[in-house]
């Protein structure tokens, strides 16, 4: 169980969340939720001690499973090692127990220390330390052959499944994680589900990914009107019943300002005559009224929506035997398909299996896209006629030029639009006011995102190519996404591992598997009843 006891968090003028009393009872799995910027990130570190309160404080169990967010922090150490570390108590056992055995003479006390060390391993269940430590990177898909190599090794995706796997370990009696699926292919979110669906303890976790929001979370801990609400249920359920609330606190706050107005209104016709008394007393009513902050929501929905120029030609793309090496080794065997206007494609599989990689060939040698200068090893990609293609890239962050503004970059896109133009297509996507000023090499990943789907929304493409678009998005603007590709007349290919976006924008599957891909010319429900079918 963790205690929060009259916390609150404030930057400058902007309250995060203010006098917050709550409980996170064992054996419930809860959601933090929030728009980017609420607070949930600063209130999950006041959760694991990293952060002091402000004010108030927190009650929290003597072992917590805490996700690093410091990929680099154990670039020393073995794999199958950074995992026990997980263990805090175990992990400083073993290590004097070696420095005690490495001594050339063991005094007295030393052997009773080695008993009292070797009592510890033992009840931390240290005598299979490796063996289970092995069992939660295999489920995270981290093969045997890493486990012994050292951290400095790893891909950054590689690295996040380990510092995942080290906070799982040693049964810890309360599990918090800031943002678990980020790197992480469908199948290890899924094998992720069912390990949390299982844990006993106290879970409290950040994620964007509704899909797994819904299938994890006992309760939603949201983040709005500088408080912390605890409603019933997966992240839909919370929407409900959100509204319900919303419409309280607002009709509320809206009742308020409507009895300031009518003071107002009375102080300024009666102030220069006889009623002054009573002037006095709206006066005070007016000032008691005032004295606290209207709590708002800080909930911002972006508005997208993807139209066409024009529409391409019946015949999107044919793709004949395409296929990439790297160092002499094929990623995935020669791959063959066509696609026709309207078609939604997914593409799925584990990390590494050549997702990022297909698009890129795809995309080899087309003008003003990025990535261009790649080259594929083999085959021919034939784009069909009008094509015009918007490209989010994984990397999108340096498609974004550095040293002007966000409003002059977007500008560059389409001079012929008027400053006002801009601004409307900057706003949808809550780029306001005074922050279409801002300039490009401060904006942070969420903001990148947006402004890229600014520049897509001001193109006007016919053919939207979205590699891991949501990785730096709120649920606010996955939501906002989602609705909008199912709108979308044009072509997609989408690489996600969302799996809500997966079932409900794809009509048809890319599944990279075993150096191969499978096109299923269907939806990704109707693809996994196949693949039930076959396993039987």
């Amino acid at each position: 169980m963790i205690s929060v006891s009259n916390v609150s968090m404030r930057y400058g003028s902007k309250i995060l969340f203010e006098d917050v009393s709550t409980t996170f009872i064992a054996g419930r799995r809860y959601g933090l939720t929030g728009p980017n910027g609420a607070g949930k990130s600063t209130f999950m570190k006041v959760l694991t001690g990293e952060h002091e309160p402000q004010k108030g404080n927190v009650v929290r169990p003597k072992k917590l499973g805490v996700l690093s967010q410091d990929q680099y922090a154990f670039d020393a150490y073995r794999v199958i090692d950074t995992v026990i570390m997980g263990n805090k108590p175990l992990w400083a056992a073993m290590e004097e127990r070696e420095a005690l055995y490495n001594k050339p003479d063991l005094t007295d006390n030393d052997g009773i220390r080695l008993g009292e060390l070797e009592g510890i391993v033992g009840e931390e269940n240290g005598y299979e330390a490796e063996s289970d430590a092995a069992i939660l990177l295999q489920g995270l898909d981290i093969p045997d052959e890493v486990h012994e190599r050292k951290m400095s090794e790893l891909q950054g995706g590689q690295k996040v499944r380990v510092l995942l796997a080290q906070a799982l370990f040693g049964d810890p009696q309360a599990l918090l994680l800031d943002e678990p699926t980020n790197s992480l292919d469908l199948d290890s979110i899924h094998w992720l589900q069912d390990f949390l669906q299982r844990y006993n303890g106290t879970l409290i976790t950040i994620s964007h990914d509704r899909h797994f929001l819904n299938n994890v979370c006992t309760h939603i801990a949201d983040i709005d009107y500088q408080t912390i609400i605890t409603y019933n249920g997966g992240y839909d359920d919370m929407v409900l019943q959100k509204t319900s609330v919303r419409t309280r606190i607002e009709g509320q706050n809206e009742e308020r300002e409507k009895k300031i107005a009518q003071l107002n209104d009375f102080i300024a016709r009666f102030s220069a005559g006889t009623r002054s008394s009573q002037v006095n007393s709206r006066k005070k009513e007016v000032e008691r009224l005032a004295t606290t902050e209207l709590a708002r929501s800080n909930i911002q929905r972006p508005f997208i929506r993807f139209d066409q120029m024009r529409p391409s030609g019946k015949h999107v793309l044919e793709i004949e035997a395409v296929t990439k090496n790297y160092d002499g080794k094929e990623v995935f065997a020669p791959f063959s398909s066509s696609l026709t206007r309207g078609d939604k494609v997914v593409l799925i599989g584990r990390n590494g299996t050549g997702k990022t990689t297909l698009v890129k060939s795809l995309l080899s040698g087309v003008d003003d896209v990025q990535d261009n200068d790649f080259e594929r090893t083999s085959g021919v990609v034939k784009w069909g006629h009008e094509a015009q293609i918007g490209y989010f890239a994984q990397d999108h962050t340096a498609a974004i030029r550095k040293g002007t503004t966000v409003s002059e970059w977007l500008h560059g896109y389409d001079p012929k639009k008027t400053v006002e133009e801009i601004r409307g297509i900057l706003g949808q996507m809550l780029f306001r006011g005074e922050e279409g000023t801002k300039k490009t090499e401060a904006l942070s990943g969420g903001e990148s995102a947006r402004l890229l789907f600014c520049k897509l929304m001001l193109q006007k493409p016919n053919i939207l190519i979205l590699d891991e678009p949501t990785n730096h998005l709120d649920l606010e603007s996955i939501n906002a996404l989602n609705q909008a590709i199912q709108k979308y007349e044009g072509t997609v290919l989408l690489v996600t591992h969302d799996q809500d976006l997966i079932e409900e924008v794809g009509t048809r599957v890319w599944h990279f598997e075993h150096n191969k891909i499978v096109d299923h010319k269907g939806p990704f429900e109707e693809y996994q009843q196949q693949l039930a079918m076959t396993a039987k």
